[in-house]
């Protein structure tokens, strides 16, 4: 591969993406979304080509116009700003009113059909990054309590049983009472809410859907997920070994390590 056509979503994980396809003497052709994806990338990416939520035939254009044969998605869009900024273009909306269900994995699944329906390849760029992937067992932070363990089984219970629904990946219990699943709001707006009920103390799951395409939307936190959980006063996060991303993991870990955090990477042989 010598040119690579990137769907950036929000958070660092297009920038780590770019970076590493660099490094690898790749070319990015980049689309980026308007109000969701990080400026920086223009700094880091060959061309970038901004586009509202749902522009899908500029998609399409760009990357044919630049010869891009494969293509990855890196990087999410917040829902519950889709109200203000989903511009979708007739390519898209037929597209929808093709897929039943407008939800993240269908709409994710429906737009890789349509950029392969033009000979463009969509692959997985994790293996760019794969030493990002969570390890198992304790990554960073306090050696996790059983009480906390039994509370971590419990919301991966509850992120498998609820993930087919297409909710969300992230599941918050202290003391073995659920206190947010992750739903319109996002992981940040959850997590808040758990711990405006709950108070401190707070095990978090973040989990993949079963039947996840791992191509478009991979479970991931980063230094400001770290943030988030000193600041409302969890004690600790898991995350699927070998599937979750730790993004900037070496500052990840050591703010973890700093903010008495547990981060904690869940695997069914020692989880």
């Amino acid at each position: 591969m010598n040119r690579l056509g990137l769907i950036a979503g929000n958070g660092v994980f297009p920038l780590e993406v770019a970076r590493a396809a660099r490094e690898r003497g790749i070319k990015i052709v980049a689309v980026a979304h308007l109000n969701e994806s990080d400026p920086a990338l223009d700094s880091v990416i060959d061309e970038v080509t901004w586009i509202k939520v749902g522009e899908l035939q500029k998609i399409v254009d760009v990357f044919k116009n630049a010869g891009v044969e494969e293509a990855a998605m890196a990087g999410g869009i917040s829902r519950a700003r889709l109200k203000d900024s989903f511009a979708p273009d007739a390519r898209a909306l037929r597209m929808l009113a093709g897929i039943g269900r407008f939800s993240d994995d269908a709409v994710l699944r429906g737009v890789a059909r349509e950029v392969e329906a033009e000979n463009i390849k969509m692959i997985d760029p994790v293996p760019m990054i794969s030493h990002w992937l969570a390890r198992a067992g304790l990554g960073g932070g306090p050696e996790p309590t059983p009480a906390q363990r039994r509370d971590l089984d419990l919301a991966f219970e509850i992120a498998r049983q609820l993930g087919s629904y297409d909710i969300g990946q992230t599941v918050a219990v202290r003391d073995g009472m659920v206190a947010a699943v992750e739903a319109l709001e996002g992981t940040d707006a959850a997590l808040r809410r758990a711990a405006a009920l709950v108070g401190a103390g707070l095990v978090v799951a973040k989990a993949a859907k079963p039947g996840q395409d791992m191509r478009f939307d991979r479970p991931a936190i980063g230094p400001a997920t770290v943030e988030l959980l000193a600041e409302i006063g969890a004690s600790m996060i898991g995350l699927e070994a070998g599937v979750a991303l730790i993004l900037e993991s070496d500052r990840t870990l050591e703010l973890a390590r700093a903010k008495n955090v547990t981060i904690y990477g869940y695997a069914e042989t020692v989880g």
